[in-house]
Formats: C-alpha cells, structure tokens, sequence
C-alpha cells in the first residue's frame, strides 16, 4: 500500500468494539496502542478483527503537539523528544520519535513553534484524536 500519509504504523489488533454506526479499534505497535475510531461498514469491509494485522494511518496536518502535563479528551498521546523541525513560509514539519524507534511527524504554523518553543531534543508529546486515525490492511 502506497499513500502519501507520512504517519503509517504496522501493528497487531487488540480490541474491536462496534456499535450502530461506528467501531472503535485499538492496534499494538511495539507496546504503544493506538486508538481509532472509524465507521462499523469499514470495520466490516477491512475485516478487522482481533489478532488481525492493520495500518494505522495518521495525516501529519492532524497531528498537535503539546508540552507538559496537561489533561485532554483525544485518545492517541505519544511522548519523547523531537528530532526535527523544518519551518516553511507558514508552517514547520515537526518530528518527534516516540517508543522504542517510532517517529510521528506533524505539521503545524510557524507562530505554534515559536510559542512552544519547540526544537531538536525538546520533550513534546504529539496528540492525536482517534476519529483523525485511519485504518488499511495489506
């Protein structure tokens, strides 16, 4: 599968919990669960199933970065250390590794990296709400 998404992660399904309209999937990547939430017809289109195999698959213009403690709703939270930032005309390519060799990249403005003074070695944690997660299978 060949997608222009930059934020794609292998993993193992865990949990499946459908309802009317939509489902709500876990996957396992190397010990980090990340949380989708998605429509049951894809569940049910994709065959996702627990012990299964899926992509997570996460759009870089949906990923946030926050600093500290702080308390929030969305689900998918991956803290370590940014490794990258790239600054354009108006927005910067922000990298952050996370577990044990991941990587997320998020895109956001220029003025959010220069409030949070965000740069190479900061600790960051990228937040992501688990209806911006997209599932694909191989």
């Amino acid at each position: 599968m060949k997608i222009s998404a930059r934020n794609q992660f292998a993993g193992k399904i865990i949990s499946v919990v459908e309802g009317a309209v939509s489902s709500a999937v876990i996957i396992d990547v190397d010990g980090v669960h990340i949380y989708g939430t998605i429509s049951k017809a894809a569940v049910e289109d994709l065959k996702l199933e627990v012990g299964g195999e899926a992509i997570a698959i996460i759009k870089a213009t949906e990923v946030m970065i926050a600093l500290g403690d702080f308390i929030i709703s969305a689900r998918n939270k991956f803290s370590g250390k940014i490794t990258s930032v790239t600054e354009g005309a108006v927005n910067s390519v922000v990298t952050l590794s996370f577990g044990q060799d991941k990587v997320i990249t998020s895109i956001i403005s220029n003025n959010a990296v220069k409030e949070l003074g965000l740069k190479e070695g900061k600790e960051a944690v990228a937040v992501v709400k688990a209806t911006s997660v997209m599932f694909g299978v191989e």
